[in-house]
């Protein structure tokens, strides 16, 4: 509830209650965008996750993350651009500056996956892990988010233990929903609640329970809290089904 302008000492009082609760705090959000075509907005969406990276380590959050961004007007829109190499390089040089500017010691700096920027695969994140090159960046998954073709959405479970296999050492936040496919043309792929559409929580959680055990796994998206009860239900419902108490 809380932003970089908040003062040290809600900063603390925050920091402390988690502490003193045993809760982790998964994530501090820097949502904008540095890809923006307007200088102006790029330039001012790099001072804010500066300054969010510098709540996260302050609070004692595991992780400040953002996506990449859009070259184009929508935030986190598509864009023909988006998927060059020069942004590519350019999301390594941006990600780099900010972790720079910081100099974090405990928190990260992490980018949420998306359907059509970088990363968008469990192989594009590894590639910019590498080029990155910085201890202060870490993976946040999202895998529904890098579900983009059919064959991702058919072949999920496979996909999601490709995800964990590759970047399960690294994960420090997950977000999680659920996925459709429908049969309108020509490919409709659609966000759902979790237990509402194709996506394998089995997989999902057996792989989840193999990370440490305080990583964050978050529902997200829903605008009701019967919904969030519903989806917690249905995770925790899977879960019994694994041996698994959440």
């Amino acid at each position: 509830p809380i932003d970089a302008t908040a003062d040290a000492g809600t900063v603390a009082a925050y920091r402390r209650a988690a502490s003193e609760s045993d809760i982790v705090i998964a994530e501090v959000g820097a949502w904008s965008n540095p890809l923006s075509p307007d200088p102006a907005v790029a330039a001012k969406a790099m001072e804010h996750c500066k300054r969010q990276l510098d709540l996260a380590e302050r609070i004692g959050a595991l992780c400040c993350v953002n996506i990449a961004g859009s070259c184009g007007d929508v935030w986190d829109g598509p864009h023909r651009d988006n998927l060059k190499k020069e942004t590519f390089d350019r999301i390594v040089t941006d990600t780099q500056a900010i972790i720079d500017a910081v100099s974090p010691a405990h928190a990260t700096y992490s980018l949420e996956p998306m359907p059509w920027i970088f990363p968008t695969s469990p192989d594009s994140y590894l590639e910019l892990m590498k080029a990155i090159d910085r201890k202060g960046f870490g993976v946040h998954l999202d895998p529904v988010n890098m579900i983009n073709s059919p064959e991702r959405y058919i072949n999920n479970a496979a996909f999601l233990e490709d995800c964990f296999d590759k970047l399960g050492d690294h994960i420090l936040s997950v977000h999680a929903k659920d996925i459709t496919l429908s049969d309108k043309l020509t490919t409709h792929l659609d966000e759902a609640r979790p237990g509402d559409g194709g996506l394998c929580y089995r997989t999902f959680l057996d792989r989840m329970n193999r990370l440490h055990p305080d990583t964050p796994f978050m529902l997200e998206h829903m605008t009701q809290e019967a919904d969030y009860r519903i989806a917690s239900e249905y995770v925790r419902k899977v879960g019994a089904e694994l041996g698994l108490s959440i």
